[in-house]
């Protein structure tokens, strides 16, 4: 019936009522109108503009991600337009959103990923990905897309929380329903497609592949958002004649960028990563006071000479290889101590005392607090 006339089959059929109608062609505003193709794409484009943000960081380089093209397809015509090596990162909401979507890149563009977070410079990246590679390009996704979902928060005003990636490496032109699969929706896809640029190492297609119900979700969301009244409470204003003197935010909104390692003036190394701004304050030291030196027992005269290591520590962490290796510029390290507690002096390996940190003539140096008891230090010699 391609041609417009019937065959003597096809007359037969129709005769005896077998024939089945050619199903009918259905068209992209069928699913999406153009208002929530546009609605759609301006949450993409903010969203994945932070996970660049995010990806420029953890590359050290500079990350172009271009506005969105918005399309409803199949998993089949995905599979047809995108048949190369690709590496498959399946993420699902936790909260905010019901449901979970793709992030597909090529191969090679996650092997030049994870050999710029390893210290190489991107342009020689190995064809085959091991264990310790692919678990670096998770933990790229899993940033990115914890970056876009922290952006979704702010644009749905409401919470939007993502599980840790499922990554697999994968042709989808060998492989039947492998995006069916992750997402177990048998409805039509949302596919958003990006063009990504990393300086010179990359410029390629970052494709985004969500159900239909989770795209429409996503609009209905941001809706609902807009049409929300905004209320702003003041706090009770001080009387004139008592003027109290403004106030520190605890951290400073960090302005859009995709620049790496360029923190906006006055942030310093407390610029934070990750889908958190991290609280990030300057340590307050109590102003310097003599103090009274301990008159040592002349038993000691013979010793006296004898060098010792003092030390003063500050706090201790405990991370994995892997995120020692992460870490960069701006990385803050959360300690097990509180601001304004006392820190350790260390001589020889021994605690000796506990101390605060005070500032001699723009130096760091530290005020005795509490001596050890010189019986606990014997015990801690044995």
């Amino acid at each position: 019936m391609g041609s417009g006339m019937l065959s003597q089959e096809e007359i037969d059929a129709l005769l005896r009522g077998t024939l089945e109608p050619e199903p009918e062609t259905t068209q992209e505003e069928d699913f999406l109108n153009e208002m929530e193709q546009d609605t759609l794409g301006e949450i993409a484009n903010i969203s994945m503009g932070t996970a660049a943000t995010t990806l420029s960081q953890l590359l050290g380089k500079k990350v172009d991600i271009t506005t969105p093209k918005v399309d409803v397809t199949t998993s089949e015509q995905i599979r047809d337009d995108y048949p190369i090596p690709s590496v498959i990162c399946d993420v699902k909401y936790k909260a905010g959103i019901e449901g979970s979507n793709l992030l597909i890149l090529s191969q090679r563009d996650g092997s030049v990923i994870v050999d710029l977070m390893m210290g190489g410079d991107g342009k020689n990246p190995s064809p085959e990905l091991s264990e310790l590679q692919i678990s670096g390009i998770s933990e790229a996704m899993n940033q990115m897309m914890g970056s876009a979902a922290t952006s979704m928060s702010t644009m749905f005003n409401a919470m939007v929380d993502i599980t840790p990636p499922n990554l697999v490496l994968n042709d989808l032109s060998m492989t039947e329903d492998i995006i069916q699969d992750f997402l177990n929706a048998k409805e039509p896809l949302v596919r958003i497609s990006f063009r990504m640029v990393v300086e010179d190492v990359i410029d390629s297609t970052l494709i985004q592949v969500i159900p239909l119900s989770v795209a429409r979700g996503m609009v209905n969301k941001l809706m609902a958002a807009m049409e929300q009244p905004t209320t702003v409470s003041q706090p009770p204003q001080p009387p004139l004649s008592h003027p109290s003197p403004p106030t520190q935010p605890a951290y400073e909104e960090i302005p859009f960028s995709a620049e790496p390692n360029y923190p906006p003036q006055g942030m310093g190394q407390g610029y934070a990563q990750g889908r958190i701004q991290t609280p990030v304050q300057p340590a307050q030291f109590a102003p310097l006071q003599p103090g009274h030196p301990l008159i040592p027992p002349d038993n000691l005269s013979l010793i006296l000479d004898v060098p010792l290591q003092i030390s003063v520590e500050l706090g201790r962490a405990k991370k994995t290889i892997k995120e020692i290796l992460e870490m960069g510029p701006g990385s803050v390290i959360e300690l097990d101590r509180l601001a304004g507690e006392s820190v350790d002096m260390i001589v020889n390996g021994k605690l000796i005392a506990k101390c605060e940190v005070v500032v001699i003539n723009e130096t760091f140096g530290i005020r005795i607090t509490d001596i050890v008891h010189p019986m606990e230090r014997m015990n801690s010699l044995k």
